[in-house]
């Protein structure tokens, strides 16, 4: 049996996305980009003093949209900072705004020819998405991008805890994704 060419470009790690080596890692930022809770908070410490002051010059981000700064005291090159929208019950264009932050990362990915790259569970945390339904709308997301492109050649999915890695393993599972 072949393996589909998408799925082997497709990973899952459980661990802390603050230290991968990767060309990008995703960070689930709020429209200020000056750090947060979560993850968020957990990268701009990581990162240093560098990843606010780069942020303080962008003027935020809009919901759905992604900015790239640099990754500075992480072991990844880069920080995709994409902002995911504060469920409101699924009628406010929740989903699409969702699907966009993993369309638009991936899009600048590509742009500054970044091979690899990590996301976190992006808007599960304090911006309440549900999290099957996010699961389910990132993995699409990015295996709909993939399709038509090369780069990233791989897209990791860094999950925290272990309920998030059992959900993106059993939505990875059906195309011998490599699971870690």
């Amino acid at each position: 049996m072949a393996t589909d060419p998408i799925s082997s470009r497709l990973r899952v790690v459980r661990g802390d996305i603050t230290t991968l080596a990767v060309g990008a890692i995703v960070n689930a930022a709020n429209e200020s980009l000056l750090g947060g809770g979560g993850v968020d908070g957990a990268i701009h410490r990581a990162a240093g003093p560098g990843l606010k002051q780069e942020c303080q010059t962008l003027g935020g981000c809009p919901t759905g949209q992604a900015r790239i700064t640099q990754g500075y005291n992480l072991p990844a090159r880069h920080v995709i900072h994409a902002v995911g929208p504060r469920y409101r019950g699924g009628s406010s264009g929740e989903e699409a705004l969702l699907r966009s932050c993993y369309v638009e990362a991936m899009t600048l990915a590509e742009h500054h020819g970044i091979e690899t790259i990590a996301f976190p569970c992006i808007a599960t945390g304090l911006f309440g998405y549900p999290k099957d339904e996010a699961c389910a709308i990132a993995v699409d997301a990015v295996r709909l991008f993939l399709r038509g492109h090369d780069l990233p050649r791989e897209v990791i999915f860094c999950c925290f805890d272990q309920e998030d890695y059992d959900r993106y393993r059993e939505e990875l599972s059906g195309g011998g994704i490599a699971l870690s």
